[in-house]
């Protein structure tokens, strides 16, 4: 009887970590390993490189990231060393030891003076320290392991965690009005989507290379909030403001819509819209015991 085959996944608190343990028990034909930090540091390349010699993996999905824009303007050691460095350690091990990889990466690689979505093959250029840092783990992925796919996205977002969602349903709890920036356009991602993605991707021949995935559809993140207050039937008036109203520690992109038509074409996948998966995940959290299975 052919064994089942195993997949790591680091990052295992986090939003997306925590969607492929949601979904898991949909796929009986692997064995899946899930770490955090706490128990499996990847920027200890001693250790990885134990790990990997002790453990068979057929497959890592590598979730693990610093994410704190804002943050990592002041922070960038640790954002360019988990972000960067780290990943380069997970990489290299994969390669040594012939592991499919998977690496994340984001929308903000790009520093939103385009006029039409990004392509994979469009010049990178963040314009902050956190676009900086994934900028780096996609330089060290590609250097260490050549075989790896790297998937940028954008907007994620999940009933599990910290988010923009999250956040909105928060306030527009709270206050009887918010104001949410207006010239800043992008795709949203359900978590969720794409970890069942990557699923899809994993089942299939390998194809390296970079690709972007992000559900279909562009929206500010004044649009995003609305949808979010018309779906949950909430009262709260939603204020459009330009960014300059709203000053934060890192510059974002104004625009940074990506295409994802290679990704499609590769790996025949169909991407949910961003209002039916925004649906979906509300739901979740007003009813975590529900079901989104299908």
């Amino acid at each position: 009887m052919p064994h089942k085959k195993v997949i790591l996944v680091t990052g295992a608190n986090g939003q997306l970590g925590m969607e492929f343990k949601a979904i898991a028990g949909n796929y009986p034909g692997y064995a899946f390993i899930f770490v955090s930090r706490e128990d499996f540091p990847i920027d200890n390349f001693g250790a990885v490189e134990s790990f990997f010699q002790s453990t068979r993996i057929d497959c890592c999905i590598n979730c693990a990231a610093y994410t704190a824009v804002d943050q990592a303007e002041s922070d960038r050691g640790n954002a360019f060393y988990i972000n960067g460095a780290a990943a380069g350690n997970l990489a290299r091990c994969c390669h040594i030891h012939d592991v499919r990889f998977i690496h994340f990466s984001t929308d903000y690689v790009f520093n939103g003076r385009a006029d039409r979505p990004y392509l994979e093959t469009d010049p990178t250029d963040p314009v902050n320290g956190y676009g900086e840092s994934k900028l780096n783990g996609e330089l060290e992925t590609i250097k260490h392991n050549p075989g790896a796919i790297i998937i940028r996205t954008s907007w994620v977002y999940s009933s599990f965690g910290k988010n923009f969602v999250k956040t909105m349903l928060r306030l527009m709890n709270e206050r009887e009005s918010i104001s949410v920036v207006e010239d800043q356009h992008g795709c949203p991602t359900y978590a969720n989507d794409l970890a069942r993605a990557v699923m899809q991707i994993i089942e299939q021949e390998n194809k390296p290379g970079i690709y972007n995935y992000c559900n279909a559809g562009a929206i500010s993140w004044y649009q995003f909030a609305e949808a979010i207050r018309e779906i949950s039937k909430l009262n709260c008036k939603v204020n459009p403001i330009p960014t300059s109203a709203y000053p934060t520690p890192a510059k974002r992109p104004a625009y940074s819509v990506l295409d994802t038509e290679k990704i499609q074409h590769a790996f025949k996948l169909t991407i949910p819209t961003w209002y039916d998966s925004l649906k979906k995940c509300i739901s979740l959290i007003n009813n975590p015991s529900g079901s989104i299975d299908g």
